[in-house]
């Protein structure tokens, strides 16, 4: 149910409020279409649909419309625009027929699914002729879909990263899931975003900072605990001990923890100081008591990302020594490996594992953090967003209709309705002018008349978002590579999620 303490009626821009007067005299039905529209060059050519679900259950499944929330969109308008344009009649109309649940039928791909840009995600229309306006009044809100969608896909694509390197230089897939750290709960604008992207995040990992996103998967996609985290430190934690005092505050972290993973971030003053002659001398011992299971992490913070963490790991190396693994990459004893928060993005991740393989270590020996590449520096335009009518009914008639701008053909639009299928060779494409098969569609009906048809727990959408072979040959940020855009029902990366 839609929070109640929300006005569904106050939830779009300002210009929707007067579109009810603009469409053809008659008209009784209008159907429009979300998609992540392909661009030539795009860095991502495959998005991961998610978070649909939350806005459905958060803002717009139940009764939305209440004779209070009525008045009180009535007062806002007319202040807001200076003039009558508030169509009350209508909202009335809504609220005695339908109990202020909304007459509209979505239908979408199925949450955690794959899809080549260019397809439609899901599709609105209106279920009732008298309410061809909400359509398109919706928009507003489902377009913030965006966000979500960015965030997984991003999130996709360091898995894609981090599994290739992973597999070529440790033979396996062994902790994945975890390679990830999600640190971007501080850096994004407001408690929902976090809400939103940690969760997007958890699709594809398991491990994570960001409170929010957990309480979103818990909430909202039946999920108890959908990532993890470990004991660790911060400057200020490290630093209130004094500078002379640095070796006394990493052992009393040592005291404190004494089992299970821990994460000391040692680069307050000195990251190779600390790692030559505090972790690898002073303390060396008591990090050589420790095991697998509560293997110590070291963190740098600061300097170059690449640089930095090959000269921590040298130092290390030299202090506790290393082995060989199974492929011939050296590895750092067990009860010691290192993460890098600082500077991280798709870019610097490939650089640094590229690096670290070059210099022959496994990827097995880090782990990375990332925040505002991730959360953050992503907007509407990342994946080309966009949501537009397709097809209307007037008089009863039907009319494909489309937009195509002569100054940029990319916004052209698709036309008719729209359904998702899996064609002949294997590719998934949209079928335009409502010449799809039913049998053959991939949308599914999730939400009508004010219900919830269809729900997915977290569960289902990791698997639909599980890697697959294809994903580890091919480069970051590849562009419009041929097999790119297939989705194969076979070679499932096993042992993930």
């Amino acid at each position: 149910m839609a929070a109640q303490d929300f006005n569904f009626l106050l939830a779009t821009d300002s210009y929707k409020i007067t579109h009810y007067k603009q469409y053809p005299p008659n008209v009784s039905k209008v159907y429009s279409y979300f998609e992540c529209r392909h661009k030539k060059g795009a860095q991502f050519n495959e998005v991961v649909f998610f978070g649909l679900q939350y806005l459905l259950k958060r803002y717009i499944a139940g009764c939305v419309v209440t004779e209070e929330k009525i008045q009180e969109a009535k007062v806002f308008y007319q202040m807001h625009f200076k003039q009558k344009v508030f169509d009350e009649e209508s909202w009335r109309k809504l609220l005695e027929r339908y109990d202020g649940r909304l007459p509209i039928r979505i239908k979408a791909v199925p949450e955690g699914r794959i899809i080549p840009r260019g397809n439609v995600l899901f599709t609105v229309e209106n279920t009732d002729p008298d309410f061809y306006w909400l359509t398109n009044y919706i928009e507003t809100m489902l377009v913030q879909m965006w966000y979500p969608i960015t965030v997984a896909t991003i999130s996709r694509e360091f898995k894609k990263i981090l599994a290739k390197h992973l597999k070529a230089t440790s033979g396996s897939l062994e902790g994945l899931e975890f390679k990830l750290h999600d640190f971007g709960y501080r850096g994004v604008s407001s408690q929902e975003s976090a809400a939103l992207g940690g969760a997007a995040h958890l699709v594809n990992f398991c491990s994570t900072d960001t409170v929010a996103g957990l309480l979103m998967a818990q909430r909202y996609y039946n999920c108890p605990m959908a990532g993890f985290s470990i004991p660790a430190a911060e400057h200020s934690t490290i630093i209130s001990w004094g500078r002379n005092r640095e070796k006394e505050a990493y052992e009393y972290l040592l005291d404190q923890f004494p089992t299970g993973p821990m994460a000391v971030v040692s680069d307050s003053y000195d990251i190779f100081k600390a790692c030559k002659h505090i972790w690898g001398d002073k303390l060396k011992e008591r990090v050589m008591e420790r095991s697998e299971d509560s293997m110590l992490v070291i963190r740098p913070d600061s300097g170059d990302p690449t640089e930095t963490l090959l000269g921590v790991i040298k130092i290390l190396e030299e202090c506790f020594t290393c082995s060989v693994n199974s492929v011939g990459y050296k590895v750092l004893p067990s009860y010691l490996r290192i993460i890098q928060g600082d500077g991280i993005d798709l870019c610097s991740v490939e650089k640094i594992l590229k690096k670290l393989s070059d210099e022959g270590w496994s990827a097995e020996n880090v782990f990375f953090g990332c925040g505002s590449a991730l959360l953050q520096k992503i907007n509407r335009d990342t994946l080309n967003c966009a949501f537009k009518c397709s097809y209307v009914e007037t008089n009863g008639k039907g009319m494909d209709v489309y937009k195509q701008p002569v100054t940029d053909p990319s916004k052209g639009s698709k036309r008719g309705r729209l359904s998702l299928r899996r064609n002949s060779d294997g590719l998934i494409e949209t079928v335009e002018r409502g010449v799809g098969k039913p049998e053959e569609d991939m949308l599914v009906t999730v939400f009508e008349n004010g219900t919830i048809l269809q729900e997915y727990s977290l569960d289902e959408i990791r698997k639909n978002a599980r890697l697959w072979e294809e994903d580890l040959s091919l480069s970051q940020h590849n562009q419009d590579h041929p097999t790119s855009l297939e989705i194969h029902q076979k070679h499932i990366m096993n042992g993930v999620h």
